[in-house]
């Protein structure tokens, strides 16, 4: 079965310039959550607000969850790298 969902993995900068990963399939509203709702991630509740800095689009979850994976071993350099090259 083919799906027509993609998937983003986003990086967002917090309050305290700490940076946070994550993918959705709906980006706008995964921000949201992370900024105005519970439903964002626990380690952006205390952080709020976030902005997002990065993000590129994945045809599927699985790529989607590899790439998320990368971007977790690399250097906070190497993510601002890829914002700023991008």
């Amino acid at each position: 079965m083919v799906s027509d969902i993609s998937y983003s993995v986003y990086i967002l900068r917090c309050r305290d310039t700490t940076l946070y990963t994550g993918i959705t399939n709906n980006l706008e509203k995964r921000i949201l959550d992370h900024n105005t709702t519970d439903k964002g991630a626990k380690y952006t509740r205390y952080r709020r607000p976030v902005t997002l800095v990065y993000h590129e689009t994945c045809t599927n979850k699985s790529a989607a969850l590899k790439r998320e994976i990368a971007i977790k071993k690399m250097t906070r350099l190497q993510k601002e790298r890829l914002w700023i090259s991008g």
